[in-house]
């Protein structure tokens, strides 16, 4: 059975409107596998982040990456910048064993996936015995559990001694906030700032522009990071225009970064927002029972028919973006590839 399936409208989508906007080499900046194998309690999981991802995909194998790459992107060269899971009850050592055979294999940037418990020096060995490792992705999943889902900190699961390690070793930080207000939190924007400045030699990426899927999703938080000389923004699994808008205004295309949160964003979607609230409209049964989720929303025939990839959508918002702002192809090409390969050292 074929992994996805590209119908005439999702190539009409490509063909006439992304194929000639992206550049011929791609650094995709967010990405995530692993196997079903290193789940050992998905049946009791209980997600403190949003449940909808899990629904896509049981797993996602570096094979499923690369062919879904191949499909959506035919004519690219793709360069995945991999890391495992983000689930408390991932084995994350067998994860990122996988993905550090993964990333050599293949010639890709890799993040090693970091727990708040362990010991700075366990990863700094971990990561000096594996190259590909350029750095930490780290996750709100695991925060301490006795602190309430919406009242986790940026510190509660990116670490002073990580950080201090991450600023010694000049490395990359991912960095997925939490908290219900994103990047409108005061706690959220005043943390990612004193980042910066307290560890001014790692990288720090915020990962979904701050999860400012909506517009209310901003508040203050962009005028009061205005002042940040290097954090990079990453729009992975963002669609909303106007936030993209708003954050390359601010800093600029060299500090704007593509990626896709593969297996998610293979699926096919758009996303509407209604009252400050998004909602990702899908086919009808494409993902099973989704009732539950106040996020989704089943769409039925002939309409349904017009939805494509999420990641087709994701670009097409960026595309609209740069238009607005009239940036041309040297700002496409640092936005999907320069500024990456920058980062990430790949030659």
């Amino acid at each position: 059975m074929a992994l996805l399936t590209v119908n005439f409208h999702d190539k009409e989508v490509y063909e006439s409107q992304l194929k000639d906007f992206l550049p011929s080499k791609i650094i995709d900046c967010h990405t995530h596998i692993w196997l079903d194998e290193f789940d050992h309690a998905a049946a009791q999981r209980d997600h403190r982040s949003c449940a909808w991802p899990s629904m896509v995909a049981k797993d996602n194998p570096i094979e499923d990456l690369l062919e879904t790459d191949r499909l959506l992107f035919p004519d690219k060269k793709v360069i995945s910048t991999l890391y495992g899971q983000t689930l408390a009850t991932i084995d994350l050592k067998r994860n990122n064993d996988y993905v550090a055979k993964a990333a050599q294999a293949n010639n890709f940037p890799a993040l090693y996936v970091v727990h708040p418990a362990q010991s700075a020096e366990e990863v700094e060995s971990y990561i000096d015995a594996h190259p590909c490792f350029k750095g930490l992705k780290v996750y709100l999943e695991f925060a301490p559990s006795y602190i309430p889902s919406d009242e986790i900190r940026i510190y509660d699961f990116l670490t002073p001694k990580h950080l201090a390690l991450a600023n010694r070793k000049h490395w990359v930080v991912q960095l997925h906030i939490a908290r219900p207000r994103r990047l409108a939190d005061p706690m959220n924007y005043v943390q990612l700032l004193e980042i910066e400045q307290r560890y001014p030699d790692l990288q720090l990426m915020i990962a979904h522009l701050g999860r400012a899927y909506a517009d209310e999703d901003v508040g203050n938080g962009l005028d009061y990071l205005k002042n940040t000389q290097k954090t990079m923004w990453d729009f992975t699994a963002n669609t909303n225009q106007h936030v993209m808008e708003r954050v390359l205004e601010q800093f600029g295309s060299g500090r704007f970064m593509y990626g896709t949160d593969f297996p998610i964003f293979r699926m096919k979607a758009r996303r509407v927002v209604e009252n400050g609230f998004y909602i990702n409209e899908i086919p009808r049964g494409s993902l099973g029972d989704v009732s539950e989720d106040a996020h989704m929303r089943e769409i039925d025939e002939p309409e349904a028919d017009k939805i494509t990839f999420f990641i087709y959508e994701e670009i097409l918002s960026c595309k609209r973006a740069c238009e607005a702002l009239g940036l041309g192809k040297s700002d496409v090409q640092k936005i999907f590839y320069g500024n990456a390969a920058r980062i990430f050292g790949v030659a």
